[in-house]
This record gives C-alpha cells, sequence and structure tokens, in this order.
C-alpha cells in the first residue's frame, strides 16, 4: 500500500510520528504536514503566499501551511502516483461533535476525499496513548483491504486515551453536540493593550447514546461516517413555498 499521513499538530508531533512508524508495517508511508501546529485551521486553502516546502527524506516533507494545503500539495504536486489512502493525525485531542467543523485533522482528510482518495481522520482523545490510535487505524485499514467500504464517506475515529487492551469495545456513532463556546479571555499586553484569547469549548449538550461522545464516555472507540454535503435537503421544498409566498418587488 501507499498511505499519505498527515495532520494540524505538525510534522514534528508524537501523534503524526508514532502513525507512521505502526503503518509503516503496511507499506510505504508518505508523510507531508505542517511545519508548524495549525490546529483549529479548519479547510483553510493558502491563496496569499506561496507555499515553501522542506524535504526532510524520500518519503517526507514539512509545508508551510495549512493541513489541506499539505493533502493538496502532496496529491496533485509532489506525489507521482495516487495513494491508497489518506490518513490524517493522530490528532492530540478529541475530534467530537461540533469539533469537526473547525478540524484541521478532518480537514486533511476531507481534501483527500475532495481529490478522490479514500480518507480516514483519527483522534486520541488525550495525549499519552498513541499507540492505540495507531494499532486502531491498522486495524481499520487492513479491514479496507479486506473488504472496501461500499460507502464512499470520510471515516472520523476518536480512541479513548487508554492501552490498547483497555478499549472497551468498537462503535459507529453519528455526531454529538456541545453547548455553545465559553466567554474569551481577556488578558493585557506590557503596553496595557487588551489582548483575547479563545475560551475552552462548551460541555457537551447532545452525548445520548449513538453519538460519538457516548463511545468515548463509555471506554469506546468512535467510528463517525461523515459527508460533505451541507444542503439541508429536508428545507428545499419549504424554502421553495416561502419564495413564492410573498412576491419581491
Amino acid at each position: 500500500m501507499r498511505i499519505l499521513i498527515s495532520n494540524d499538530d505538525g510534522i514534528f508531533a508524537e501523534g503524526i510520528n508514532t502513525l507512521a512508524q505502526v503503518l509503516a508495517d503496511l507499506g510505504e508511508v508518505i508523510v507531508v504536514a505542517p511545519d508548524r501546529n495549525r490546529s483549529g485551521a479548519s479547510n483553510s486553502l493558502t491563496i496569499d503566499y506561496p507555499l515553501r516546502i522542506r524535504q526532510q527524506s524520500n518519503n517526507r516533507v514539512a509545508v508551510q501551511g495549512t493541513p489541506v494545503d499539505c493533502v493538496h500539495f502532496a496529491l496533485t504536486e509532489w506525489l507521482d502516483e495516487q495513494p491508497d489512502i489518506v490518513v490524517a493525525g493522530i490528532n492530540h485531542g478529541a475530534n467530537l461533535g461540533d469539533d469537526v467543523l473547525y478540524s484541521g485533522t478532518v480537514a486533511a482528510a476531507t481534501e483527500g476525499y475532495f481529490l478522490g482518495v479514500p480518507a480516514i481522520a483519527v483522534s486520541l482523545v488525550g495525549d499519552t496513548h498513541f499507540e492505540t490510535a495507531a494499532q486502531v487505524v491498522k486495524i481499520l485499514i487492513e479491514k479496507m483491504v479486506m473488504q472496501p467500504l461500499s460507502t464512499q464517506k470520510i471515516i472520523n475515529v476518536n480512541v479513548p486515551d487508554v492501552p490498547f487492551e483497555q478499549l472497551k469495545g468498537w462503535k459507529t456513532t453519528r455526531l454529538g453536540a456541545r453547548h455553545r463556546a465559553v466567554s474569551m479571555i481577556k488578558k493585557t499586553d506590557p503596553r496595557g493593550n487588551p489582548l483575547y484569547w479563545l475560551g475552552p469549548p462548551g460541555d457537551t449538550q447532545d452525548a445520548a447514546e449513538g453519538t460519538d461522545f457516548f463511545a468515548i464516555e463509555h471506554g469506546e472507540v468512535s467510528i463517525t461516517p461523515l459527508q460533505v454535503d451541507l444542503t439541508a435537503h429536508d428545507a428545499i421544498a419549504g424554502l421553495e413555498s416561502w419564495m413564492h409566498a410573498v412576491e419581491i418587488r
């Protein structure tokens, strides 16, 4: 296999390097990742300046750009052959519920999907047992090789931060939801000017059974299929009626 790996925590992060080591058992691993932490970059592309790259080895490149830049560069320019799969991660921390809208990790997988390659995003809900998350991805890829997925979706995987043998199971889940974020954190610089940091994410609002939050809370691997069609199909008829209800002059 040829496996393209990227992330949003940067090319020197423990998660991506653990993943690369474990997946090397399956074939050729290519790492193309940001040269620094770009968490929260979502699906942003760099369009106001050219990308600079630093090739560290034949199969390892650091990009001065976003996670989406990395995957786009790898698939449209750098690689001479398309990989069999794109794996984004291992993210340092969860990507549950609403997190996927902001996640650079999920965005990197989404870019692979956009460009025609099966894609998995993987996150460790913690910062210790990266080996566990890597083994989970390895098993998923082996399963995909034996029996390809019939549905073309992005697979978002969240893994509890425990040793592999302590996982309580694997669950196919839907995205849960958080409450609105808490207030921003206001500070002052040495010159007395205000500074604002993003506050922590809100507590869970929808963490019912069947959600990714519920699975993680119960020590299970959460596997959520994601799609990129944002159309609210069930609202089209109502919007059409509303448009024709009142004449717009």
